[in-house]
């Protein structure tokens, strides 16, 4: 029991809403509070996840598994199958990264929906990298054009090309998904050896030039090394994974330090995901420190409405926002990812309501914002420019970091809908209202959730079990819903008016019982760091956006090959940001329903300006925040 929770018992004759007493290091860094449950375990039911799920398997299962292979199959001296794919896979940067993602996409769309197509694309890749090590000799796999040559470099200290470690950290992840995802027999076998090759190639570099070579991104390579160690008991994957913590970095976050300025965000979020991982392995508290302090660092000081951050990939002085409000590269895709890898495994270790509601806001207005609903492409980043619309990479000239990072993103949107206590296996957390089926084997429970949030405030948990079973639901009462109302079988059974707890139900429960619970949304401003004038206006979780029009806005128009096309194609003269006339009135005065679900209206200077949630822009012009007069 924690604090941000309320406990409610039907047991009693009348039912009881009360707030627990906060329990201080109730949870320490190293054990975990709450397990998320595998995908197999979880399946989404019509609704805006499961139409961007399918749009994303479609996406995965056009593409061609032996040009993402080509270079694999050429360093070890076999012949291609096919020619390599273009964007960044045929760049110098990090090309056979994409692989990796893809390796991970089909290893958790097979686990999220059992379709068999998935199975064998990972089965195929996973066998094809098996043969490519095999003819190579050294258990490295990779597709650089120069084989291990920039591996080398990196690790001498020598100037290396592009960004070696960081590409092998996702073809690691990759293989490490086909083990505990798909379970492919192969898969860690070939782990292994890719892991051992990483030991014996760094072996005999000291510590001081270890962490001079940490200042060339390398991505999460803590943490992977940490997760081949869970899987191999092999004390050297450990220490390896050790020695990848950036002291630079992990120094200053460890003793409360905002040290973030002009940092490249997206190096910075995958090494602190290691720092979390480690503590859970570990249970080094520096670690666990560092990681925490950054999540709160970046969630309220350095995170837009959307929860996004960074702009030109970088983090800025908080003060600064509003000098970056005219910036067509804000929030790039890949950091609210990882803030959110982040944010599950903070969760994991101690559960709270804060985390599950950046979690929601950055989903809802970052991730499923980030699709686009016809093509299934996805952006590098979101523009806050005015008048700006969203960006996507095309089908085969992009495979940007964001294009396989978006691979994974709807390939795994059941991951954090529900958690059990790790302390009481008889607690459930419901964190997320989607609609889903959740299969709780271990109390012979299936529970469906049926929704429509956020289009209706509300969500029903239906109970199925062959007999009657006793466990604890804990219901998110989000931060943004003032009052949350619980029905059982249609009879009132609880009211929270303490938003940022966990209403707990703990009862016996029987085929058939149903919960309603009601959470109702209102609108809010939510002000630009440093700028009190300035605000994005929300309803709920939700970002509403201003609607700008489709001025040169072609179909295709907003697909681009390179990311270095933000801010240049479709730019508009300089547009200043809406204007929203408060003056006495309250925002619900202001800003009014138009008759639709989540369709606004706020008055203008030129007339009235429609307002709907950024998850659903697409192919318009639009912007995020508004002048306050």
């Amino acid at each position: 029991m924690t604090d941000r929770r309320a406990f409610l018992t039907s047991a009693a004759v009348a039912p009881m809403l009360a707030a627990v007493a906060p329990a201080a290091g109730a949870v320490g860094p190293g054990v975990a509070g709450a397990r998320p449950f595998p995908l197999q375990r979880v399946r989404l039911l019509p609704g805006p996840f499961e139409a961007a799920r399918a749009l994303d398997a479609r996406y995965l299962l056009s593409l061609n598994a032996d040009r993402l292979l080509h270079g694999f199959r050429a360093n070890a001296g076999l012949a291609p199958k096919a020619a390599r794919y273009g964007g960044w896979e045929s760049k110098d940067l990090c090309p056979g990264h994409t692989l990796g993602h893809y390796l991970s996409a089909c290893s958790m769309m097979w686990a999220s929906t059992g379709e068999g197509a998935f199975h064998q694309r990972v089965a195929y890749v996973v066998e094809e990298l098996n043969t490519c090590q095999q003819a190579g000799g050294s258990g490295l796999v990779c597709a650089f054009p120069d084989g291990d040559t920039q591996l080398r470099n990196v690790i001498a200290g020598r100037p290396v090309t592009g960004v070696p470690w960081y590409t092998m950290h996702k073809i690691l992840v990759g293989l490490l998904d086909a083990h505990r995802h798909a379970a492919h027999p192969q898969a860690l076998p070939v782990l292994r050896r890719l892991a051992d090759w990483m030991v014996q190639a760094t072996q005999g570099i000291g510590d001081e030039r270890f962490q001079q070579m940490l200042g060339v991104e390398f991505g999460g390579m803590n943490e992977a090394m940490a997760d081949v160690h869970a899987f191999t008991g092999d004390a050297r994957h450990l220490q390896l994974a050790q020695r990848f913590n950036h002291r630079a970095l992990l120094d200053p976050l460890a003793e409360g330090r905002d040290a973030l300025d002009g940092q490249h965000s997206n190096t910075q979020i995958p090494k602190v995901i290691g720092f979390q991982r480690l503590a859970e392995a570990t249970g080094d508290e520096r670690c666990a420190r560092a990681a925490r302090y950054f999540w709160g660092t970046v969630v309220h000081k350095r995170s837009f409405a959307t929860g996004g951050n960074g702009e030109a990939e970088h983090f800025f002085p908080p003060a600064d926002a509003r000098k970056h409000l005219g910036s067509a590269k804000t929030m790039e895709t890949c950091c609210t990812h990882n803030m959110l890898r982040l944010t599950r495994a903070l969760f994991t270790a101690e559960p709270s309501v804060a985390y599950a509601d950046y979690h929601e806001r950055a989903l809802f207005n970052g991730i499923l914002a980030s699709q686009d609903p016809d093509t299934g492409m996805v952006t590098y980043f979101q523009a806050l420019r005015p008048a700006y619309p969203k960006l996507y990479g095309t089908h085969e000239r992009s495979f940007w970091c964001c294009t396989g990072i978006g691979m994974e993103n709807f390939a795994k949107l059941g991951d954090s809908i529900y958690f059990q206590d790790a302390r009481d296996p008889a607690s459930l957390y419901v964190n997320l209202f989607i609609a889903s089926t959740l299969d709780w084997a271990e109390r012979g429970v299936r529970l469906r959730q049926t929704t429509t949030f956020p289009d209706e405030a509300s969500t029903r948990l239906a109970i199925e079990a062959g007999s009657p079973v006793r466990f604890r639901l804990c219901l998110r009462h989000p931060a943004w819903c003032d009052k949350l109302t619980v029905t059982l079988n249609g009879k009132p059974l609880v009211e929270s008016t303490q938003p940022g707890r966990y209403v707990e139900v703990d009862r016996r429960w029987h085929p058939g019982d149903a919960i309603d619970v009601a959470l109702p949304m209102r609108l809010h401003l939510q002000a630009l760091h440093g700028a009190s004038d300035v605000a994005a206006v929300m309803h709920g979780p939700l970002v509403l956006a201003a609607r700008m029009g489709r001025d040169g806005l072609q179909p295709g128009a907003d697909l681009i090959a390179s990311e270095h096309d933000y801010g240049w194609v479709l730019k508009t003269t300089d547009t200043p940001l809406p204007r929203l006339a408060l003056r006495g009135r309250s925002l619900d005065e202001a800003v009014r329903p138009a008759g639709a679900p989540l369709l606004f209206r706020a008055a203008g200077p030129g007339g009235d300006i429609e307002l709907i949630p950024f998850h659903r822009v697409a192919h318009e012009r639009y912007s995020l925040y508004w002048q306050l007069t």
